[in-house]
């Protein structure tokens, strides 16, 4: 079994900052990709940013130059500082991350519980 659980959520005013954080525990062999997505009411989830094992990073247009992706793989842990905040940037943040599970070998790819960024204008 394994679990991504995600903090650092929260009521910010626009320009202001946030971090975000997700942690991954359980039958962890190794951890691909990790990465960052956002969703808003009535819309598609969409790719905030990724990040693989090496430390290369893309990021959505619109995040570019404000959020940062990092990840600590001795803790199994991504980050997502957040920068400049708008209004627009107001949704829930999941976790997404690429694991190969000891003893099944299997790769799979798991998702957090969310995390609700709302930015204040």
């Amino acid at each position: 079994q394994v679990q991504l659980v995600e903090s650092g959520g929260g009521l910010v005013q626009a320009g202001g900052s946030l971090r975000l954080s997700c942690a991954a525990s359980g039958r962890i062999f190794s951890i691909n990709t990790m990465a960052w997505y956002r969703q808003t009411p009535g819309k598609q989830r969409e790719l905030v940013a990724h990040i693989t094992t090496g430390g290369n990073t893309n990021y959505a247009d619109s995040v570019k130059g404000r959020f940062t992706i990092s990840r600590d793989n001795a803790k199994n842990t991504a980050y997502l500082q957040m920068d400049s905040l708008r209004p627009e940037d107001t949704a829930v943040y999941y976790c997404n991350a690429n694991i190969v599970e000891i003893t099944s070998w299997r790769t799979r790819d798991y998702w957090g519980q969310g995390t609700q960024v709302t930015v204040s204008s």
